[in-house]
């Protein structure tokens, strides 16, 4: 079965030096954290499973050497009060890293240096194709000095070389704009029910955007938000470690908290990404546990339109992708879709990481007043 999971890839393991035996073994061992969460140990056993099957290693670099190394290298360690074998920082982050390969690695890098674009030229620190005439308060790195000799010498002749402020021609810039993203993560029960499993591609998925932020657009904030029968904050290094848990789905408090945390945040330029696979069927009144599984109740309903009615207020976009063929469970994410004037992808869970990177590459472009 394990097996069977991982034929498309693993059969490509190749005969070849140390480092490039690591390294393969290294984008095995990390698939298999994540779907271990991050349980090193089962992950080993897994891999330990494969390579009897595969034959991933050979007689002179072998399963006990690759953990060694892992050791060695820093990607795991003993050293903690249980005497657990565990994930150090920089294995964490060669997860996120090679799900950030996985799924946006066939896309075009950026110019823009860690920052967005946005629509609005003027006197912004991003070079554009567009030229302009010069104008009160422009720097003297914005002329644009081949064009500006020229139109002198059209404007004044070439005997006598003359360059006044009207010959001069400025590079236009563009404004950069911060992008605030929360990311809603569904971990209710049903995200491993059915024989599917649905939280791992969810995991990929924001890791890869968490990395992606984090090298290439510093500048912007990333909060991710799990939901089941509550909703709460996890950091970026908890990812690996996500699991499904006995939940109902509490859409309206993921909701409340991605709002309460973006209402904290400065840029204007505001949105919010949720990955669910079902409807809502839980919310939280007190200490008291409102829930109904069968089909939509109209009072969470109401309780999740009306939330979804006030992020269109304040101007906060929610995308959510949803990874259920159910049709009156895509009825309800049309409906919460319009009322909020967001967008929704009906995703299988293969493209789930390419849709998610074309909104957000969407939405960083707007620059909300």
């Amino acid at each position: 079965m394990l097996g069977h999971r991982f034929s498309e890839f693993v059969p490509d393991i190749q005969q070849n030096s140390q480092q490039a035996k690591f390294d393969q073994l290294l984008d095995i061992f990390n698939q298999l954290l994540t779907m271990t969460s991050g349980d090193v140990a089962q992950a080993m056993s897994w891999l330990t499973q494969l390579d009897k099957q595969y034959k991933l290693t050979d007689e002179n670099y072998g399963i006990g050497d690759f953990f060694e190394d892992l050791k060695k290298k820093g990607y795991i360690t003993e050293e903690n009060a249980e005497g657990e074998t565990v994930l150090t920082p920089k294995g964490e982050q060669s997860i996120r890293k090679q799900s950030l390969d996985e799924i946006f690695g066939k896309l075009k890098k950026s110019r823009s240096g860690g920052n967005h674009r946005t629509s609005h030229a003027g006197t912004g620190d991003e070079a554009t194709s567009d030229r302009r005439t010069f104008q009160f308060g422009d720097s003297l790195e914005q002329i644009a000095m081949t064009e500006s000799i020229r139109n002198a010498q059209i404007n004044n002749g070439i005997g006598d070389f003359m360059m006044t402020e009207n010959d001069l021609e400025i590079v236009d810039t563009e404004y950069k704009a911060q992008t605030s993203t929360v990311l809603m993560i569904d971990i209710s029960h049903s995200m491993i029910l059915y024989g599917e499993d649905r939280i791992t591609p969810a995991k990929k998925v924001a890791m890869a955007l968490s990395e992606l932020i984090m090298t290439k657009y510093p500048k912007d904030t990333l909060d991710i938000i799990v939901f089941g029968n509550d909703a709460w904050q996890i950091q970026v290094k908890d990812l690996p470690y996500l699991e499904v848990g006995p939940y109902h789905t509490n859409t309206v408090a993921g909701l409340e908290l991605a709002m309460d945390l973006l209402r904290r945040r400065k840029n204007k330029n505001k949105q919010i990404f949720m990955i669910t696979d079902g409807k809502p069927t839980c919310l939280k009144e007190g200490i008291r546990y409102y829930k109904n599984s069968f089909g939509l109740d109209r009072k969470i309903l109401n309780k999740t339109l009306t939330l979804a009615a006030q992020c269109r207020r304040i101007k906060i976009p929610i995308t959510t992708f949803m990874i259920a063929r159910d049709p009156y469970l895509q009825d309800f994410v049309r409906k919460f879709t319009e009322t909020n004037n967001g967008r929704a992808y009906y995703s299988s869970l293969k493209g789930l990481g390419e849709f998610i990177f074309e909104d957000f590459e969407r939405n960083r472009k707007k620059n909300v007043r």
